[in-house]
C-alpha cells in the first residue's frame, strides 16, 4: 500500500509539473506575440549571437540587445520595469549629447508579465549560473573606483549622493537589476555580448579573481529600503 501511495503521489507530481511547464511555455509564446505586435523588435533584437561587426553597426542600434535577457536580468525585474519604465541610461542610447527622454512605452500588468516571461527565456550558454554571489570588499571597491575608475562612465551612489559619468548605464541599483553571473561573464567574455564595445576591455588588465570580486561588488549596489 505504501509503495502504491508513493507511485500515485509521484504521478500527481509529474502531472502538476507538466501543467506548470505548459503554463510557462504559453506565457513565453504569448509574450513573444505581444513583443512583436508592439514592434519592440524595431529597437531590440532577441536572436543571438551579437550582430555588430563595426562601430557603425553599434551606433545604428536604437536600444540594447535582448537575446541574452534571461541571463542578464534578475527574476522579477523586467515585469516590474515594463509597467513603470525608468531610464537606466542617463543619455539616449549611443548619444553623447542627447539626454534620455524616459519615454519607453509602458505595458499593462498582464502584458508585462507575458513579455517578461518571453525575455527571461532568452539565455546565453556563456553565463554559468551560481558562480558569483553579491559581496562587498575593500579590495573590490578599490578596483572599481581607482584601478578601473568605473564611475568615470557610470553613475553610482556614494553615501547620499549620486556621482559619476553619464555615458554608460547607471549602476546605482545594479544589484536589483543585474544577475551577478552575467556581470562576470560580460567582463571576461566581452566579445560574446558586444563584439564592438565603447567600454574598455579589461581582460589581461584585471585578473580573473579581481573580475569575480568586481562582479560580486557591483551586485551589492541596491537601494536601501525605507523603514516603515
Amino acid at each position: 500500500m505504501k509503495e502504491r501511495g508513493l507511485v500515485l503521489w509521484g504521478f500527481i507530481f509529474m502531472l502538476c509539473m507538466l501543467a506548470y511547464s505548459g503554463r510557462v511555455d504559453a506565457g513565453v509564446a504569448e509574450g513573444k506575440k505581444i513583443f512583436e505586435s508592439k514592434k519592440c523588435n524595431d529597437c531590440h533584437y532577441t536572436q543571438g549571437p551579437a550582430r555588430e561587426k563595426t562601430i557603425k553597426d553599434q551606433l545604428s542600434k536604437k536600444g540594447p540587445e535582448l537575446w541574452y535577457a534571461g541571463s542578464k536580468f534578475k527574476e522579477g525585474f523586467l515585469e516590474k520595469w515594463l509597467q513603470d519604465p525608468k531610464p537606466i541610461r542617463p543619455m539616449k542610447y549611443y548619444s553623447l549629447t542627447e539626454k534620455n527622454k524616459g519615454d519607453h512605452p509602458k505595458l499593462s500588468g498582464k502584458d508585462a508579465k507575458e513579455v517578461a516571461a518571453f525575455l527571461m527565456s532568452l539565455k546565453s550558454k556563456d553565463v554559468k549560473a551560481g558562480v558569483i554571489k553579491a559581496k562587498k570588499s575593500a579590495r573590490a571597491r578599490i578596483v572599481f573606483e581607482k584601478k578601473l575608475a568605473c564611475y568615470g562612465c557610470h553613475l553610482v551612489k556614494k553615501g547620499r549622493k549620486i556621482v559619476g559619468g553619464l555615458t554608460g548605464p547607471s549602476l546605482v541599483d545594479a544589484g536589483e537589476r543585474l544577475n551577478p553571473d552575467w556581470i562576470y561573464a560580460y567582463l571576461v567574455k566581452p566579445k560574446v555580448f558586444k563584439p564592438v564595445k565603447d567600454m574598455p576591455v579589461y581582460v589581461g588588465i584585471v585578473g580573473d579573481k579581481e573580475m569575480k570580486m568586481l562582479a560580486s561588488y557591483i551586485a551589492t549596489f541596491k537601494q536601501k529600503k525605507k523603514k516603515k
